[in-house]
């Protein structure tokens, strides 16, 4: 079992995703104040080391947020670390703004915000970027003004990665926040989109990789927002997807190679295999799991071309990269009810937009918080659930016991023929230790066992067939199950030997 021979069956074997919503602790007396309350358009990163989820800001309706709070798997507990940032020389209030961690240098790097029209103007329209050290608990502002420092001008609903390894920070997309009614380069004010820039953290200096391009060429990438972008720590590549460009909702596919300043289009999003990608969207969320060499996308509001409507609903993706392929874990085809049934909440997270997902990929585990259901009669109404997504496929131990169980269900049918007693002995004793007792299939077939003993034995041996027959039929078909969970190197040929043979 430790040398990977049920590896090949598992990598095969489709994910099962398992939620749980988190119940926090809570100190006595505390109220609601010992959690983040509602809000959208907030912002997540995990330390994976330390199993701490940070939450910082959002929307919870009617106003920004500038609460910062941190998440103890351990402890399963919520400490609010500040009530306001701002008061603590942190940024202000905000939401639709990105942060990604260091969670070598254990630092936090927050970037962007979403401004009403109401309130831009040429001070509040600056790109402030700002650090948390963890350690220290402590914020330093790195730059009043990223625009003016050669990085982009101020963005909402852009993205950001960090690259631990070269202590780098790569920012792609978003839209530009402008006054009203500016006009920028003599032209009139169509919306601008930011391009993709590198952060070098160490010199503080900020250096342009690509222009937005609207015409997106064979090493050009199309600007946009509310898009999905990961880093791969193995292969050193940004990857995209997804989102919006004005009123077009994009579904192409790129990589971009950090070291080899390098753009490889994946899928131009224009093949007619609809049905085998995730949906057309925007704010999908997605995750990245560097060592399964895996792309995971939860769904967030979905565009129907031919309703022109946007629908919210739920459904998993999940990307193989080395396969380039892309399965659906889960699908909920039910748009959100204005009254989520509570069945449905109790299993998994209503479908929602602007919420965040983040994914500890040494633990394996995602975790979702607060968002908006996108309830027309309560436009207002934000989430403040917190869930753990596990996706499960069968493990070795697993396996190993299923083996285990297949060989002496079969010994016991065997000893049922011409032994009776020691075959009740054999399925009290042996077998039932192999049973998933928990599993009511397995259980069920188990319970059906004992019929076994009650047969003659006549009834098992087909007409026309010896005893002998019989034994070595029973055990080529238990031998035929078994295979199939090891490697093709060290199983017979699939198929039937004569095939081989040329006539």
């Amino acid at each position: 079992m430790s040398n990977g021979l049920f590896n090949q069956y598992i990598s095969q074997q489709d994910y099962k995703p398992r939620w749980s919503q988190i119940i926090p602790k809570c100190n006595k007396g505390d109220g609601d104040d010992n959690r983040p309350g509602m809000r959208g358009g907030h912002q997540m990163v995990i330390d994976v080391q330390t199993e701490t989820v940070y939450l910082f800001g959002g929307w919870d309706g009617t106003q920004d947020l500038a609460d910062f709070w941190a998440y103890s798997v351990k402890e399963n507990q919520w400490a609010c670390i500040s009530r306001d940032t701002e008061k603590e020389n942190g940024p202000s209030a905000r939401s639709c703004h990105k942060m990604c961690i260091d969670s070598q240098r254990r630092q936090i790097y927050t970037l962007g915000r979403y401004l009403d029209s109401s309130v831009r103007n040429s001070k509040s329209l600056k790109s402030d970027f700002y650090c948390y050290d963890i350690e220290a608990n402590t914020w330093t502002l790195l730059s009043e003004d990223t625009s003016a420092d050669g990085g982009p001008k101020l963005v909402f609903d852009h993205q950001m990665c960090m690259d631990s390894e070269k202590h780098m920070i790569y920012t792609f997309g978003g839209r530009i926040l402008t006054c009203n009614g500016s006009v920028d380069d003599g032209r009139t004010s169509e919306p601008q989109f930011s391009g993709l820039y590198a952060y070098h953290c160490q010199a503080g200096s900020w250096s342009l990789l690509r222009e937005d391009s609207c015409n997106a060429g064979p090493e050009d990438i199309q600007s946009r927002i509310g898009h999905c972008m990961l880093f791969h720590t193995r292969n050193r590549s940004l990857y995209v997807f997804g989102g919006q460009r004005s009123k077009t909702y994009l579904n192409d596919f790129f990589s971009y190679d950090v070291d080899g300043d390098h753009v490889e289009i994946i899928s131009d999003g224009t093949k007619k295999d609809s049905g085998m990608v995730p949906m057309t969207g925007f704010t999908q969320r997605a995750t990245i799991d560097p060592e399964l060499n895996e792309i995971h996308v939860l769904s967030g509001l979905s565009k129907d071309k031919d309703k022109r409507e946007e629908n919210v609903r739920n459904s998993f993706w999940i990307y193989d990269i080395a396969r380039n392929n892309w399965s659906c874990v889960y699908k909920n085809d039910q748009a959100v009810k204005e009254t989520p049934s509570k069945a449905l909440q109790e299993e998994e997270p209503c479908p929602r937009f602007a919420h965040q997902l983040v994914y500890d990929e040494l633990h394996k585990v995602h975790y979702l918080f607060g968002g908006n259901p996108g309830k027309s009669s309560s436009p207002k109404m934000r989430l403040d659930d917190f869930w753990s997504l596990k996706l499960c496929r069968p493990s070795k131990e697993y396996l190993l016991r299923h083996c285990k169980y297949l060989i002496r269900k079969y010994r016991f049918e065997e000893k049922a023929q011409t032994e009776p007693l020691n075959a009740l002995k054999y399925l009290q004793n042996d077998l039932s230790l192999t049973v998933d007792h928990t599993d009511p299939n397995e259980t069920k077939e188990f319970q059906l066992l004992p019929s076994a003993l009650f047969k003659s034995s006549s009834d098992f041996i087909p007409l026309g067939f010896s005893d002998v027959d019989q034994t070595y039929a029973q055990r080529t078909q238990l031998f035929d199950t078994l295979v199939n969970f090891f490697p093709d190197n060290m199983t017979p040929p699939k198929g039937n030997l004569v095939d081989l043979i040329t006539l």
